[in-house]
């Protein structure tokens, strides 16, 4: 479930953000924070709980989870194959955190797919690949200072797109949420609104972006969503045994920025 009560806000604050300068004066201020922004592929050690804590924190602050004594929100989809777990940093601070599953016919597990396996699974027999974020957290005061987190975070989310080649990035929403994803990643509805253990409080809705046929015009509209094939690799490439995973990744959208 994606859980981030900064983004009602800001699609508010942007809601003509297609209008030429409502988008270019967006785009410095993303961009500005994207120069101090690193991205970091978690799989295990003190990362991996500061994440756990970081949703916990934030889905208890909105009341979507329960209290637990742990202080940590983890699940069975943590720990699937074709499980991706990031932290973003700003400066060296954990601000957000993001999971990521590439969801195809060899690989049939996310949330989504435990919810909606009625609506997804024929698809994925026809041969459909998805990629679904899921558990969006951010740190509310880091939030506050920082309205552009979700769009650092969610660029992720196309990246992973384009690294597996999956034409669409699906997503269960909140409703008060939606607007937002309508707005900026053209999302539309593809799902009922359906209970998903583990988030109390709230239903689930399924939304589908079809990234890869509205690339271009993401692009035009949001340049800081653009990132090279290096970076993509980095970030979701297998790492060959006896390798090193990257510690961090810098976003390369600034590269096409200075090259425009």
């Amino acid at each position: 479930m994606n859980a981030y009560p900064i983004m009602q806000g800001d699609a508010a604050r942007f809601e003509s953000i297609d209008a030429p300068e409502v988008v270019n004066a967006f785009t410095r201020n993303v961009f500005s924070v994207l120069e101090r922004t690193e991205y970091r592929r978690v799989e295990s050690g003190e990362d991996l709980e500061s994440i756990y804590r970081l949703r916990y924190k934030s889905y208890r602050l909105n009341d979507l989870v329960p209290e637990n004594a742990e202080g940590t929100v983890h699940d069975a989809f943590d720990d699937l194959p074709n499980c991706h777990r990031f932290g973003v940093y700003i400066d060296g601070n954990l601000v957000s955190t993001l999971r990521l599953h590439d969801v195809s016919r060899r690989t049939p597990w996310s949330p989504s797919m435990s919810v909606y396996p009625d609506v997804l699974m024929p698809r994925l027999l026809m041969g459909d690949r998805f990629v679904e974020p899921s558990r969006f957290a951010a740190d509310p005061e880091w939030s506050r200072l920082y309205p552009q987190i979700p769009y650092l975070t969610l660029r992720l989310a196309g990246m992973a797109c384009f690294h597996f080649n999956a034409p669409y990035c699906i997503s269960m929403i909140r409703e008060d949420h939606a607007a937002f994803y309508k707005r900026v990643y053209r999302s539309r509805p593809i799902g009922d609104a359906r209970p998903y253990e583990g988030v109390i409080n709230c239903f689930a809705l399924l939304y589908q972006a079809d990234v890869l046929a509205i690339q271009d015009e993401t692009f035009a509209r949001f340049p800081f969503f653009w990132s090279s094939p290096v970076e993509q690799r980095l970030l979701f490439g297998t790492t060959r045994k006896g390798d090193p995973a990257p510690l961090t990744v810098l976003p390369t959208a600034k590269y096409m920025r200075k090259a425009a």
